[in-house]
């Protein structure tokens, strides 16, 4: 199989193939058909007809499986920064190509595994991982394989929580696509997919609040209507009428008050629980119950002492603003016996 690109030279009628890559159609042949049997054993045992997971409408803690480095994590970190600032996302840097990718993205799975574990992310002073993002940028057939293997589509149905492949390929479906809770053409779009954009939220907010008033006085000049209605009917009815009439004044004056109120209360409910969610998950919230953030120069977030080094100098962020400081030691936890 031959890769390139045709130049013509109309005036010398002369036709070059510039080849970019060959390989063999064998090679391509065993990993096609290496892919097929993998997904029919998959089929097989009803793992691609599974329910899915749903993906969190406000996710909490993201985790990122994708190459350290690599310019796919840093759109993704540059999105999520957009749309939801101080989003906590946790990255698990691995090798996405070659031959030790296959073992390092299991390895990456099996570290938000762990992370999404409430033990451990309160040993750790974090909310669990409630959704992962594995993939990377785009690339050839062989540089995206490792998302065709068995072991990691094992590792993505193993996981608790929702997984999103996102790897930069359009041409084919990887196994790690039929597997995943969801799937994205990029990881740019798991972004766009699963980030809510702050401000539409915050629209979004101010348009149920306009609407529930709305809807409270239009009830309430609906219901003032009709008691005008029958006070006039009232006043001009007989007298067994007139104490026909005011009972059933006095039961949809009730009815009205009971509707009215329970209107007015499920509304309130509604935006009461949105603007707890969006309070909560701000990340001032947490800084003011004593917490500090720490991030490096470029504003990443600092969650381990392996980010750290010496003479470093780090920005520490509290509730009501920043401060920097310089490491001097580092001393790891010591394992429990």
């Amino acid at each position: 199989m031959v890769i390139g690109s045709l130049d013509l030279w109309p005036k010398r009628g002369n036709l070059q193939l510039v080849v970019r890559k060959i390989e063999p159609v064998q090679t391509v042949g065993v990993l096609e058909e290496t892919k097929r049997a993998l997904i029919e054993a998959l089929k097989h045992e009803g793992a691609l007809d599974r329910p899915r997971m749903a993906l969190p409408g406000m996710p909490k803690h993201v985790a990122i499986v994708t190459g350290a480095g690599s310019a796919a994590l840093s759109d993704m970190k540059r999105l999520i920064s957009n749309r939801w600032p101080g989003l906590r996302t946790t990255v698990v840097g691995v090798l996405v190509q070659g031959d030790r990718a296959v073992n390092e993205l299991v390895r990456g799975l099996a570290v938000t595994r762990a992370l999404s574990r409430a033990d451990v992310a309160e040993q750790l002073g974090l909310p669990p991982v409630d959704v992962v993002i594995v993939g990377r940028g785009g690339g050839s057939v062989e540089d995206l394989w490792a998302f065709n293997l068995e072991p990691v589509a094992r590792a993505i149905l193993a996981s608790p929580v929702p997984v999103i492949s996102a790897v930069g390929h359009e041409q084919d479906v990887l196994v790690s696509d039929l597997v995943a809770d969801a799937r994205a053409s990029t990881p740019s779009n798991a972004v766009e997919i699963l980030v809510p954009d702050r401000h539409s939220v915050m629209m979004m907010l101010d348009d149920v609040d306009m609407r529930m008033g709305d809807a409270v006085k239009r009830r309430f000049g609906e219901l003032r209507q009709r008691l005008i209605l029958l006070t006039t009917q009232l006043k001009h009815a007989p007298g067994k009428g007139v104490f026909r009439a005011k009972e059933h004044l006095a039961t949809l004056s009730s009815r009205m008050n009971r509707s009215t109120e329970h209107s007015i209360s499920i509304q309130q409910q509604r935006l009461a629980r949105l603007e707890a969610t969006l309070i909560a998950s701000h990340p001032h919230r947490v800084l003011e119950r004593g917490y500090t953030m720490v991030q490096n120069d470029e504003g990443d977030v600092i969650t381990t002492l392996a980010s750290l080094q010496q003479g470093q100098t780090v920005n520490l962020q509290f509730a009501d603003g920043r401060a920097a400081a310089d490491i001097h030691t580092i001393e790891p936890k010591e394992e429990e016996k």
